[in-house]
């Protein structure tokens, strides 16, 4: 693919514009633009035929578009390895998707656990996986204004947990690095280490979300 072929240079490219002066505030709205982005493919990748404007989409500089791609590329692979692990979230969560704090909570539970262990390029992948996969069931479920919730709670997760991690990155630039290796097998890919524990998540973090505080 080419994406894949290319990302050494891209790395090259990028590097000089996500340098390591990125504010807080800026890292946090590329990942929420990237989230969009993601949430956008998603949406259309099941006909629910949303579109940039639904979603608030300003036009990206070539850089974060660029970014944008190759996290979409990993997500298809990530969710290539186990399709069924990103259908039916909510249900998986056991959450209804009409109350936006329930939805709320749960990806902010869910991505908590995900990074409990520590930060991978593959656990935010996952991160993002989940993201898309929750919005394709509010949408679905006729409750389209909870993607915008989906959003904001990955942005405030990025702005509490992973702002450092990614400013010692240099910003998005340094997750092209993650492409070089395309010849691996599905239980030895690099994305595989995460999905055992996601089947966990999904299917106990409800338990959690649902205690008495």
């Amino acid at each position: 693919m080419e994406v894949l072929r290319r990302s050494s240079v891209f790395a090259a490219e990028v590097l000089d514009v996500f340098d390591r002066s990125l504010t807080e505030k800026e890292l946090v709205s590329q990942s929420k633009a990237l989230c969009r982005d993601y949430i956008l493919s998603r949406l259309n990748q099941n006909g629910l035929g949303w579109s940039k404007t639904e979603l608030n989409l300003s036009p990206s500089n070539a850089a974060l578009a660029d970014v944008s791609l190759v996290l979409l590329c990993l997500g298809d692979e990530l969710e290539c390895i186990q399709p069924s692990l990103w259908r039916n979230v909510a249900r998986q969560l056991n959450i209804s998707v009409a109350m936006e704090n329930m939805v709320s909570d749960a990806f902010i539970g869910v991505a908590t656990e995900i990074f409990s262990t520590g930060i991978t390029w593959g656990k935010v992948v996952s991160m993002y996986a989940v993201a898309g996969a929750l919005a394709v069931d509010c949408v679905r479920q006729g409750h389209p204004s909870t993607v915008h919730i989906i959003v904001d709670s990955l942005g405030q997760f990025v702005r509490r947990f992973l702002v450092p991690w990614l400013k010692r990155r240099g910003g998005w630039a340094e997750i092209s690095k993650c492409v070089v290796k395309k010849d691996l097998s599905p239980e030895h890919h690099w994305l595989s280490s995460v999905i055992e524990s996601l089947k966990y998540f999904l299917t106990t973090m409800y338990v959690c979300i649902m205690k008495e505080p």
